[in-house]
């Protein structure tokens, strides 16, 4: 049993499902106590009881108040907080820029982008508080890519890498490291859920690798870059994407 992650307090948004889980469940594995943060406290509530070492926490990422008790939750539960994955994000409904719902583009912008700010806002000074810690920012190849439809998503994920860099800069002198990652498209049920076989096998053509991604692969690059093998690696984006950016 690995002990990679022993006496680290983690949170991990949008931790219930997909992505979120599977890094939840390899930090667990490696010894961690874990903070699921989730809208989705039923299904984060069960995998905390799967798990063990971890605790529910429903939060809505979008709104910095509960953002702000997530990480105190972390902190009084545990005794401190030493890595964090801000994963929490939406789609959005698909359309052209000009006819975006108001209303839906400010809400993908509140919970891809200015969530992330929320919570590095609170975390930074949590993880300095105990000597340092580690930060992994959930992007996108639409990080540097764009996709037709989706203009609040990639707009908040091409901003997050902006600001996974700027962060770095500030704090990694002060023993905080932040990355971003950047997924493909991801074998999960919301993606299975959102389209038809033909439109499933348009999206795995576009992967030279032939398939979409696990969660799994995109959490092993996660929980490295978290973990004191990547001790010199800060203000990055790293791609796991089977080949999509390198068309």
């Amino acid at each position: 049993m690995s002990t990679e992650f022993a006496n680290k307090v983690a949170i991990v948004t949008g931790g219930a499902s997909g992505i979120g889980e599977a890094v939840v469940r390899e930090l667990a594995a490696g010894g961690a106590k874990v903070v699921i943060a989730d809208f989705n406290l039923e299904g984060a509530q069960a995998l905390a009881d799967e798990v063990g070492s971890a605790t529910a926490f429903k939060v809505d990422v979008g709104d910095p108040e509960q953002v702000e008790a997530m990480v105190k939750f972390a902190v009084d539960t545990y005794g401190g907080l030493h890595l964090a994955v801000n994963n929490a994000g939406i789609g959005g409904p698909s359309a052209p820029t000009a006819d975006y719902p108001i209303d839906a583009w400010k809400r993908v912008i509140d919970v891809d982008l200015h969530s992330v700010l929320y919570s590095m806002k609170y975390e930074i000074p949590a993880m300095l508080a105990c000597g340092g810690g580690s930060i992994v920012n959930m992007a996108s190849i639409l990080g540097s890519h764009g996709w037709a439809g989706s203009g609040p998503y990639v707009a908040a994920k091409h901003a997050l890498v902006g600001m996974t860099k700027t962060t770095a800069i500030e704090y990694s002198g002060q023993g905080v490291r932040i990355n971003a990652v950047g997924p493909g498209f991801i074998d999960t049920p919301a993606v299975r859920a959102s389209m038809d076989e033909a439109a499933m096998a348009g999206l795995v053509g576009l992967h030279p690798i032939g398939r979409l991604g696990r969660s799994e692969e995109v959490s092993a690059l996660t929980c490295f870059l978290l973990s004191d093998r990547a001790s010199f690696i800060t203000g990055s984006y790293h791609l796991v994407d089977g080949g999509f950016s390198a068309r």
